[in-house]
C-alpha cells in the first residue's frame, strides 16, 4: 500500500471502527489519526495494520485492535500534568499515542511488570496494553495514591476493558466492557492444586 492508501485506511479506521463503536473523544481520534499503526507491525502485516483485529507480532505478542486502543485511551483520559507508565505488549504504539497527552511516559515490558522488577517512580496513570488475569502488588505499588490503572482483564475466560483507582493503598480493577483484548500470559494466576 502507498502512503496515501495508509492515510485513507487510517481515516476509515476512525470513521468505521472507532466512531461507530462510541469512541468519539477528539483527543483519541486526533492521536490515532496522527500515529501510523503500520510503523508498529512486521513488514508482512503493514497492509492489514488498520483492520479491526489484533495483529500478531511474534513470540506471543500482539498489536491490539484499533478499538481496544481507542477505548483504553478514552477511559484513561490522560492529563497534561501526569506521569504515565505503559506496560507494553511487544510494541510502543500505545506509548506513542499517550506521549503528547501527559508530562512524561515511561515504558516497561510485560515481563518486567509481571515479575515485579523494582521501580522507584510512582505514576498517576498506568496503562497495560493487554488483558491480565492477576494484578501483581508490584504493579499496584507503582501507582500513586489517587492514581489509576487502565487495562484489559480476564474473568471466566472473557476479556474486558477495566479500570481501577488507588484509594487507601488498595486498587481493584472493575470491568467496564467486554472487548477482544490480547492476553498477556505473564500475568496469569498461579495454578492451584485441587482434588
Amino acid at each position: 500500500m502507498t502512503k496515501s492508501d495508509m492515510t485513507l485506511a487510517r481515516k476509515a479506521m476512525i470513521d468505521s471502527q472507532l466512531r461507530t463503536s462510541g469512541v468519539n473523544e477528539e483527543f483519541v481520534l486526533s492521536r490515532m489519526n496522527a500515529v501510523a499503526r503500520e510503523d508498529f507491525v512486521p513488514e508482512g502485516a503493514k497492509d492489514i495494520a488498520y483492520m479491526d483485529r489484533s495483529i500478531p507480532l511474534g513470540e506471543g505478542q500482539y498489536l491490539s485492535s484499533p478499538l481496544v486502543h481507542g477505548m483504553l485511551l478514552a477511559e484513561a483520559r490522560p492529563r497534561a500534568e501526569e506521569r504515565a507508565l505503559v506496560v507494553e505488549n511487544g510494541n510502543s504504539y500505545l506509548a506513542e499515542l499517550v506521549r503528547p497527552l501527559v508530562d512524561a511516559v515511561d515504558t516497561i515490558s510485560a515481563e518486567e511488570a509481571a515479575t515485579g522488577k523494582p521501580g522507584r517512580k510512582k505514576y498517576a496513570l498506568v496503562l497495560v496494553d493487554g488483558a491480565i488475569e492477576d494484578l501483581p502488588e508490584s504493579l499496584v505499588k507503582r501507582v500513586e495514591e489517587g492514581g489509576r490503572i487502565i487495562s484489559g482483564m480476564i474473568s471466566n475466560g472473557v476479556t474486558r476493558l477495566a479500570s481501577g483507582k488507588k484509594v487507601g493503598g488498595a486498587l481493584v480493577l472493575q470491568p467496564l466492557a467486554e472487548l477482544g483484548i490480547p492476553v498477556l500470559q505473564q500475568f496469569a494466576k498461579p495454578k492451584e492444586w485441587s482434588f
